[in-house]
Formats: C-alpha cells, structure tokens, sequence
C-alpha cells in the first residue's frame, strides 16, 4: 500500500468512491458547502443495459447515462470539485499521523494525469453493485429493454402483461408478491432451482401465480422484445416482458484493509445517515445496507451523507 508521501501533496476534503447518483449527488451537496471533492469513477454503472430510468422526480423516463450527463455538467459550475474518470481506488487506508488528512487512497487510472494516491479527510462510499444474471444464453439481450431487475421502476409499463419473474434466489417468493401488484398474469421460472418450496408454490397459487421450475433453455425475441421462455425439452411459455432477479455482490475489494461493519450480504452497515463504523468513512447508495435502491433514493442518500459528513467535519452534532 502507498504511503503518505506518494500522495505528492494531493489532498482534498473529500473522496467520493462512485459517479452514479449517489456519488454525484453527495459531490454536488459538498460542493455547496465549500468542500474540496475528488469524484473516482470507474465508468462501470450497474444500470449500463437500461434505456429508461423512472420514479426520478421531474427526470421521470430519462436515461440513465443522461441523467449523469447532466448531474457532471452541473458539477463543472464548482471549481472545488474534480472528476477522474476511468480511475478506480484500489485500496484506502487509515493513517495515524494526526493531521488533518485521515485516509489515504491508492488510484489506478487508465487516463492520464491520475496521482498514485490521494489523502482526504474523509470518504464517501457510493460504489454500487455488481451484479449477476442467471446463466441463460439470451438474457442479456433482453435485460433493459423488456426485461428487467426493480419492479418499482420498470412494472407501470409492464402492467397487465403476461410476465416472467425468473430468478434462483430464495426471496422469489417475495418478489412474486411484488409484482403481483401490477399484473394476475405472472409465471414464476425458477430456472431448476430450488428457490420456491412447496408451501410457498401453494400460496403462490392461491393466488394466481404460477410456478414453472424446469430449467430454461432460452428467451425467445427480437431486437430486445421478448416474447418467449422456452423450457427444457422443448416447451415455451408466451410472454410479453418480465423480471430477473440478479444476485448482487458489493464492489468494495477496495475496503480490505479496514475494519469496516458490514451485512451478511457484504454491503456497509451504516447508520441512517450513512455513517458507516469507521469514523470519517461514509456509504451512500446501493453498496450500503440493505442494498439496490432507486435512482431517486441513492441521490437522496448521498444528498444526506454529504450534509451530515459537513457537520461531523466541522464537530457540529445536529439531529441528522
């Protein structure tokens, strides 16, 4: 790991880990408040395939990449403020040489002019998720455009369809409840899974939610419009758009050199104003517990992150 002299003097206040909305969003609220910010982004969003992001108010239906288009080109009217793009942290660690700078993080850029290193005062952590699918040959071709991952963001423009809930996790169940919501038209394919037990198919069922646990084979479609689980053997069943649930894994590789709380699934244990159980490190957006979030809400967290990391960097005890 890189020490406090590989660093060249470069320091700011604050390191955002992340350039998706709850990364952008604690950078601006930072920003405002005077900060010096320094946005690592990786250029790797989870949200990538997905043409139409929604329940963002005033931003209902835009895409993902314009949405952070237009969060950077707010950003450049703050000269405090710096982006690395194609950069990652590679490691962050806590110093004990009691000034003010408090971590250090170890960069590795694939543009030009990225520092070994940088020294902050503190961290915000808004890294996201990684995610796979399940393993079925023409999945992805489908994912973001008629197939999709969070049904309170994509399930109004699938409501009263035939749909497919396909996933090998053991909250299917739940999920099926879910989008229930919008449809009485739901199979569930637990792709040879053993994801749905036999009480749960029964209350499935009840109520008109079917429970399909042959292996899949394939997706049929066209130009990302889905309209076919076939099954093994040979059997399809007509579809007009559905759902996956992904199993989803922390990008926080980063973090291994701290003593930091976490859930059982990996991401940051926080407090509900994203501090995290390392003084001056802070977690916002989906790399914290309980997980995938909205687009809204990440921002919203890292809007919170950014005000309550202002206070604790001035000693300041607020009801937040």
């Amino acid at each position: 790991m890189t020490d406090r002299a590989a660093t060249g003097g470069t320091e700011v206040d604050v390191v955002v880990v992340g350039g998706g909305p709850a990364g952008l969003s604690a950078a601006l609220n930072l920003a405002r408040a005077r900060a010096s910010v320094l946005v690592v982004d990786a250029g790797r969003p989870r949200n990538a395939a997905t043409l139409r992001s929604h329940g963002f108010l005033t931003r209902d239906g835009i895409s993902p990449l314009e949405l952070r288009k237009l969060a950077r080109a707010e950003l450049s009217a703050y000269p405090t403020v710096r982006i690395f793009d194609r950069t990652s942290v590679t490691a962050l660690l806590e110093q004990d040489s009691g000034d003010a700078s408090r971590f250090i993080a170890a960069l590795h850029g694939r543009g030009s002019g990225t520092p070994p290193a940088i020294a902050a005062r503190a961290v915000v952590v808004a890294t996201g998720l990684r995610e796979t699918l399940p393993s079925i040959p023409s999945l992805r071709a489908f994912y973001g455009m008629s197939i999709f991952s969070c049904a309170a963001c994509d399930a109004w423009e699938l409501q009263d369809k035939a749909l497919a809930l396909i996933g090998e996790t053991r909250d299917l169940t739940a999920r099926a409840r879910l989008i229930a919501r919008w449809t009485d038209r739901l199979t569930v394919f637990t792709n040879g899974s053993d994801a749905v037990d036999t009480v749960e198919e029964a209350e499935l069922a009840a109520s008109g939610i079917i429970v399909e646990r042959r292996p899949i084979e394939d997706l049929e479609g066209d130009r990302g419009a889905v309209t076919a689980v076939r099954l093994a053997g040979g059997d399809r069943v007509e579809i007009d758009g559905g759902f996956v649930r992904p199993q989803w894994h922390p990008a926080l590789d980063f973090l291994s050199g701290l003593d930091v709380d976490r859930d059982r699934f990996g991401n940051l244990v926080t407090d509900r104003s994203g501090r995290t159980s390392v003084a001056g490190l802070y977690a916002a957006g989906d790399a914290a517990s309980p997980g995938p979030q909205q687009l809204i809400v990440a921002a919203g967290q890292g809007a919170r992150a950014a005000a309550v990391l202002v206070h604790d960097l001035v000693g300041v005890r607020t009801a937040h």
